[in-house]
């Protein structure tokens, strides 16, 4: 029949969620250093163990003693026969495990037992739970509001036999919490510090949304469709993007699901957040297209350099392209990883139109100025000691002082003066006006 003591240690075993091995094992330790402190101050290295009967209660001690000839301290010594009929071959010298359980230890157990059941079953329930969620990081758990603390302070989550707590910067603002509500969040991070383990919960985390689709979409938890990446503003928007990984799956209607019931249980757990779920493409104008959705695309233009695409939508699409305060051309480029800039195709062909404009009047501008220079005389000039060159009063350059005392060749038109050297283009200025030729110019 089984004792009180075995019926005790199962219930606290059972109420604190813990093995009952882990509750016997702490009061054999805290047993140990109870008959030690018996031995008195300054008493010898000695083994001792302590065996704990977990159906009766009743505890042994095994003390390690000393084999002599003649004893004379009980507690650390035995004589040579009673050696021997421990361990037959015990010579003089040896140690022996002895059982060494005192007279009244039986109480000295209950006391130490009682004490153990008060102070130390927390430690073992801390150790426990850390042991329970320290290899869960980055899961999807359901935990049960406790309390909030208010729009800037921690919400405290119950998790069975744990506590876990969201901080403000893992708060959705959108979010409402209340004692005895039930959600689905993130385990970010498990810490073990001397209140217990602390774990860290996240409501705001874009790898919350790939767990979410991973317990709603069988083709995401199997590998048959592949989440590329999220682009997450929580509580308001969040872009996936997704790739089947077998022919003849549609990534994109196994997310949404039959009339959409599977991405809706998404968007409902997560308070009316908007997904969207757009096609991956290895073609990054196809892939920017798609993340641009719903707005429709004409065409991408990309810059490998600069890692910038330039896209085009129809007039009427550049609102929804661009999104409320820019949210969904920010989004998208978050999921692409490129940087987006959206023109309406009509102020396209408008800086198109000015462009061509712009290059027409250049073209005319220097085909006046080669037809004025056909016909311009070509004058000779010396360059001064300070490097420049005059010219109708006014002085040019300077044209570096290589060319001090070199002379060369100059052409002007209505606008500008050409100065050449060795039949090549040297520099050309603004021609200044209101000037006189000067006596000394050559």
């Amino acid at each position: 029949m089984k004792s009180d003591f075995y019926a005790a240690i199962t219930q606290i075993a059972s109420e604190r969620g813990i093995p009952k091995e882990a509750i016997i094992d702490v009061m054999e330790r805290a047993l140990v250093s109870a008959y030690k402190r018996l031995l008195g101050p300054n008493p010898p290295t000695v083994e001792v163990t302590v065996k704990l009967d977990p159906v009766s209660g009743v505890a042994r001690v095994y003390a390690e003693k000393q084999v002599v000839d003649e004893v004379y301290d009980e507690r650390f010594e035995i004589d040579l026969a009673a050696a021997r009929r421990i361990k037959p071959d015990a010579q003089i010298g040896e140690t022996v495990l002895v059982e060494s359980t005192p007279r009244d230890f039986g109480r000295i157990a209950a006391q130490t037992a009682k004490q153990v059941v008060l102070q130390g079953i927390k430690e073992i329930e801390r150790n426990y739970v850390y042991s329970e969620f320290e290899n869960r990081e980055g899961e999807l758990l359901t935990a049960t509001v406790q309390r909030n603390n208010g729009p800037r302070g921690n919400v405290i989550l119950e998790l069975g036999k744990a506590e876990a707590v969201i901080p403000p910067k893992e708060q959705v603002a959108n979010d409402r919490y209340y004692h005895g509500q039930r959600l689905k969040v993130l385990l970010m991070e498990v810490k073990k510090d001397d209140r217990g383990p602390r774990l860290i919960a996240s409501r705001a985390h874009k790898n919350l949304i790939n767990r979410l689709f991973e317990m709603e979409v069988p083709e995401i938890y199997n590998g048959a469709v592949e989440i590329k990446s999220v682009a997450r503003e929580p509580g308001l928007r969040t872009k996936v993007a997704v790739a089947a990984r077998q022919e003849g799956i549609d990534p994109v209607g196994s997310c949404v699901g039959m009339r959409g019931i599977r991405i809706q249980n998404i968007v409902n757990e997560l308070n009316g957040e908007k997904i969207d779920v757009v096609q991956w493409s290895s073609d990054p104008r196809e892939y920017i297209a798609n993340a641009l959705s719903p707005a429709q695309v004409v065409e991408v233009h990309l810059n490998d350099h600069d890692h910038t695409a330039l896209v085009i939508v129809p007039d009427k699409q550049l609102s929804l392209a661009i999104g409320k305060e820019g949210q969904n051309v920010r989004l998208a480029a978050k999921l692409t990883g490129w940087r987006i800039d959206i023109k309406s195709a009509s102020a396209l062909l408008e800086e198109e139109r000015a462009a061509a404009e712009a290059r027409a009047e250049a073209e005319a501008e220097q085909m006046a100025i080669e037809a004025e220079l056909a016909s311009a005389p070509v004058e000779q000039r010396v360059v001064q000691a300070d490097g420049t060159i005059r010219y109708r009063g006014h002085r040019y350059g300077p044209l570096g002082n290589d060319l001090v005392g070199q002379t060369v060749q100059v052409r002007a038109t209505s606008q500008k003066i050409f100065i050449y050297y060795n039949n090549r283009l040297f520099a050309s200025y603004i021609l200044l006006e209101g000037g006189q030729a000067s006596p000394d110019e050559e």
